[in-house]
């Protein structure tokens, strides 16, 4: 346990604080407690749990004199909340405010486990935390406070957004109810090609008032059942021109690989000639989150200013598209984040917030909660996009010497701001917008998009790996869950696979052959022992592996799947192991790759966006189906134990997954499945293949 503090050499500022140094950013003292302000979100991840039990350790309090609040634009601004980067990233940031605080408040006296839960103490130190001055820059002076004591984190701590979810207590954006409420809704074409051609001389529906902006129409009304009726009663009074405008579904491969293209070298090390060679695909995803994108946003009496409530998983970027899409100062916006469904990645959030905004300029003084629809989530949302990739190898007596690996994708970003346009759907269909530009690659420093994880783990000998990033949008695509390593690690722990099956060895056995890394060693014996690999299986029934360690700098991850085939494929079990660095809350780590291992149990065996030549047409749960809770496998997670720096969970699970399914799959009948989803009618497809090539 340990005791006082100790001076030592002086703190490196981190990143966060360097780019948010004033004190009173992160810190404020209300009714007896201090309260920490972060720049991350709570979208069902546990995030601000794990963040409360880091500031509370990093202050030298305990938990119930520290607060937690979620994102405001006046709080730090700490990016996105995006690539299971939150506690790598907030850890060193708030360790370093609780100690600039600790030394700024002449360090608490008492620090001590059993004096740590004396009140008085703790109360006379948050005293002395409300009178420090909230404009200390906190890069100004040297902080050469050591680490506080190591109570909260570590533990599995209650998650602080739970009881209200369970209890049914409002929480959620779509429960606000603020005075003067209005509702609203936009009516989107009816394809992404389509412009507005007319709406009916003098229409009227009763209860609302019609916005137009060009192609944009919305409505807004005091009951929500009136605006419901009138986007049925508008969508029959309106005439739009369409035309073709997307590729052909049932080959999307083809397209990608004769769409024009940007290439991207990762690194060429002229492998020798391949002897073993496959390609591999995913679908179009969509988020699919249970409840549609929502927001509300009320301008002041007198227009100058307007305040978004939304739950973007970035508020500082959205509030400096919203002011660029208006032509505004962004000192005029503010947005703070409020929950609803929760979305690893771009879902329409960030469109919602500014529909609401337009939406909200015609009625001055009044909030406006917008909700969307469960078609235009579906169908209007960015997706994830189509991928391809061909893999090949040397193998020489069970040695892999030479790698080759190309990947084909749209680009994996199109959030607010980039390519420095605001991003925003409705900024497309407003009089004189122009279309929203190709999604582009989050840089390297980021992981990359299409290319990250596309490098395997292994000693492979040389290695050439470029990316192919596609510059036509026929759909709109944006981040999801993982990025390009879902469709990568899918491909290349598969290929790793049949590279082993046509040497004759062990999968397990192959990969350690070929791993020096000692985490990911540890990771994969770890799955195999307590999956029971190489236990015998029902007929039927196989077991599968897949492994990565995320971006190659985050989580390493092994996943063992057990999957029984007949007239589907029925994922039963799977065994996750993961090292993440220290773990600040071990149920919230478990959570998280138990979530996200189910989420891509539903993408690899279930999910895919349909479309014609004109439209998406997988507009409802029908036409796009997700895991359902019979469906659901049992999850075991086992986590490693170390005290190395901290790394995020949230995306861990999902290409290693994909990848021990398809696995199993073939383990299970001997056919190998290598385009996504792992349907019925794509292991038919893949039999009929397979049969004709003998």
């Amino acid at each position: 346990m340990s005791t006082s503090p100790t001076r030592t050499r002086p703190r490196t500022v981190p990143a966060h604080v360097v780019s948010n140094p004033r004190l009173g950013t992160w810190i404020s003292v209300s009714d007896g407690r201090v309260d920490v302000h972060v720049g991350k979100v709570e979208l069902g991840q546990g995030i601000l749990t794990a963040l409360h039990q880091i500031a509370a350790d990093a202050l030298g309090l305990p938990l119930d004199l520290v607060g937690i609040r979620t994102a405001r634009t006046e709080g730090p601004d700490q990016g996105l909340t995006a690539g299971s980067l939150s506690v790598s990233q907030s850890t060193p940031a708030l360790r370093y405010v609780g100690a600039a605080v600790r030394q700024l408040a002449e360090e608490a006296p008492v620090v001590e486990e059993v004096a740590l839960r004396a009140s008085r103490n703790h109360q006379d130190y948050v005293e002395r935390i409300a009178t420090l001055d909230p404009e200390t820059n906190l890069t100004g002076f040297e902080v050469v406070n050591g680490p506080g004591p190591t109570l909260a984190v570590g533990v599995d701590v209650p998650r602080l957004d739970l009881p209200d979810k369970v209890l049914g207590r409002p929480r959620f954006l779509t429960d606000l109810r603020p005075d003067g409420l209005l509702f609203g809704r936009v009516l989107r074409p009816p394809s992404p090609a389509a412009t507005l051609a007319s709406v009916a001389d003098g229409w009227t529906s009763s209860g609302v008032e019609l916005v137009r902006d060009g192609s944009f129409l919305g409505l807004v009304g005091e009951r929500e059942d009136d605006v419901d009726r009138g986007l049925v009663a508008l969508a029959s009074a309106t005439v739009w021109d369409e035309h073709d405008s997307l590729p052909d579904e049932a080959d999307l491969p083809a397209y990608l690989r004769s769409a024009p293209s940007e290439p991207t070298e990762v690194v060429d090390e002229s492998p020798a000639e391949p002897t073993h060679t496959a390609s591999y695909s995913k679908p179009y995803l969509a988020h699919a989150s249970i409840a549609p994108s929502c927001a509300m946003a009320r301008w002041s009496e007198d227009g100058s200013t307007v305040h978004v409530w939304s739950h973007s998983q970035g508020i500082h970027a959205l509030r400096s598209a919203i002011a660029a899409a208006l032509s505004l100062d962004p000192a005029v916006v503010s947005i703070e984040h409020v929950e609803n469904a929760g979305c690893y990645g771009h879902n329409p959030a960030d469109d919602a917030a500014f529909d609401a905004v337009l939406l909200a300029r015609t009625v001055p003084g009044r909030p406006v909660l917008l909700r969307w629809t469960r078609p235009d989530e579906l169908t209007w949302g960015p997706l994830s996009p189509a991928m391809t990739a061909t893999v090949s190898a040397r193998l020489v007596e069970g040695r892999i010497d030479g790698w080759s690996y190309d990947v084909w994708s749209q680009g994996h970003t199109s959030r607010p701001g980039y390519a420095g346009q605001p991003g925003l759907l409705a900024t497309a269909h407003r009089e004189g917008g122009a279309p929203l530009p190709p999604a582009a690659d989050p840089p390297a420093a980021a992981g990359f998009g299409s290319l990250r994880n596309a490098a395997p783990a292994y000693d492979v000998g040389p290695r050439r790996i470029v990316g192919h990033r596609v510059t036509e949008a026929p759909l709109r695509t944006s981040a999801m869950r993982a990025l390009g390593a879902f469709l990568n690690v899918f491909a290349i722990e598969s290929f790793m696979d049949e590279l082993a099956a046509d040497a004759g060895l062990d999968p397990v056995d192959l990969r350690l052959a070929h791993l020096a890394d000692p985490r990911g060693r540890a990771v994969i014996e770890l799955a195999a022992r307590r999956s029971g690999w190489g236990d015998p299986l029902p007929d039927s029934t196989g077991r599968g592996l897949g492994f990565a360690r995320y971006k190659g700098t985050g989580a390493w991850c092994a996943v063992v799947a057990e999957v029984e085939v007949e007239s589907e494929v029925r994922v039963q079990r799977l065994t996750v192991a993961a090292d993440l660095g220290l773990v600040i809350n071990p149920d919230g780590a478990r959570n998280q790759l138990s979530g996200g291992a189910v989420q891509a149990t539903s993408w690899t065996t279930t999910e895919r966006v349909r479309f014609d030549r004109r439209t998406v047409t997988s507009r409802d749960w029908e036409s796009y189906p997700i895991l359902r809770f019979p469906a659901a496998p049992r999850v075991d997670v086992h986590l490693v134990d170390n005290d190395q720096p901290p790394l995020g969970s949230g995306e861990a699970a999902q290409g290693p997954t994909a990848a021990a399914i398809a696995n199993a799959v073939h383990a299970a009948l001997g056919v190998r499945v290598r385009d996504l989803p792992l349907t019925s009618e794509s292991i038919v497809s893949a039999i009929e293949t397979a049969t004709e090539e003998e």
